[in-house]
């Protein structure tokens, strides 16, 4: 049985790596409108309401007054938008957040899209804040810096026509990055946690780091301990993986395009000699994973089709 997608706002960044995840799929087909019609809103909610599923890759605005034309219809919704990600109602489209979420997205109706900053945090700090082995009311410091793409059209736009000649900055110096929240309600932390992002002239990639003063921490957390909780946690998972004491002796710098075209996030633990104090790091890339990747990866598991068909890996 093949299934409809309509991808509204297919023309943004996101929405065109998601088409080309879905490119020449047999399951699937994919809806999209032609330039003139995008703004047509007859036409626009024609395919609303054709859709089997739809893919919402639009300003969070936007996002919102789509669900509204959608109704209670047939269409299941994906929004890649920041619009509902804590919203009643709407089911946190992280497969391997917890043990019941990957059945959660099966069943779900309405699906928000992580964002790709709280991927990377959450695939680190969820699994050791359930373990007990960070507190719950810990202050939680989150370090992370993407490519350019993660900004959209106006951040590419500005790099890629020599607006700006710098080569790294820290943006959201007033702490009021709308991701917190999202990082904050699925983390099960307390308090907020500190975030400090930055963005770097190459088009894509992320690191997302949570360093951590085991020695000041409740029971002192060993690295190998820490380490051996997330390769449990991921151990079923075919797409977050967990460098080895091993393999992460062996690193000696990362860099921001590791996983730069995959759909997939590697996470690390970099200990002191001492054991105490860690460097908690992940790798993705802010437009797989952490978007289109995330994206394909709902809609396989909501329409149950193979989760990773036509992934990046």
């Amino acid at each position: 049985m093949t299934v409809s997608v309509f991808i509204d706002g297919g023309a943004g960044t996101t929405g065109l790596e998601i088409v080309e995840r879905l490119d020449g799929r047999a399951d699937l087909r994919v809806v999209t409108l032609a330039d003139h019609l995008r703004k047509d809103a007859n036409a626009r909610a024609d395919a609303l309401a054709a859709a089997d599923f739809v893919i919402l890759c639009l300003p969070d605005d936007a996002a919102r007054e789509a669900v509204t034309l959608i109704g209670y219809g047939k269409a299941r919704i994906i929004d890649a938008s920041t619009a509902h990600r804590t919203a009643p109602g709407w089911t946190y489209g992280f497969p391997e957040l917890t043990p019941n979420q990957r059945s959660a997205i099966v069943g779900a109706t309405r699906v928000s899209n992580p964002g790709c900053y709280p991927t990377g945090f959450l695939a680190l700090v969820r699994p050791l804040i359930d373990a007990g082995l960070i507190p719950s009311n810990w202050p939680i410091t989150v370090n992370a810096i993407s490519g350019y793409s993660g900004g959209g059209k106006s951040m590419i736009a500005e790099f890629e026509g020599n607006d700006t000649d710098t080569a790294f900055r820290f943006y959201a110096l007033k702490l009021g990055h709308k991701h917190v929240g999202e990082m904050q309600v699925h983390s099960g932390l307390a308090f907020a946690p500190l975030f400090a992002p930055a963005v770097a002239r190459t088009y894509r990639g992320m690191l997302v780091e949570v360093p951590l003063p085991l020695e000041a921490m409740r029971g002192t957390p060993s690295p190998d301990t820490l380490r051996q909780a997330l390769a449990d946690y991921y151990a079923d998972s075919r797409l977050i993986s967990v460098a080895t004491a091993e393999q992460t002796a062996d690193i000696g710098l990362l860099t921001l395009e590791r996983l730069a075209g995959t759909d997939r996030i590697e996470l690390f633990v970099f200990g002191d000699a001492k054991g105490s104090q860690v460097r908690l790091v992940a790798a993705l890339d802010n437009l797989g994973k952490g978007a289109a990747g995330a994206a394909v990866q709902n809609l396989n598991l909501m329409a149950g089709l193979d989760e990773i068909a036509g992934l990046r890996l």
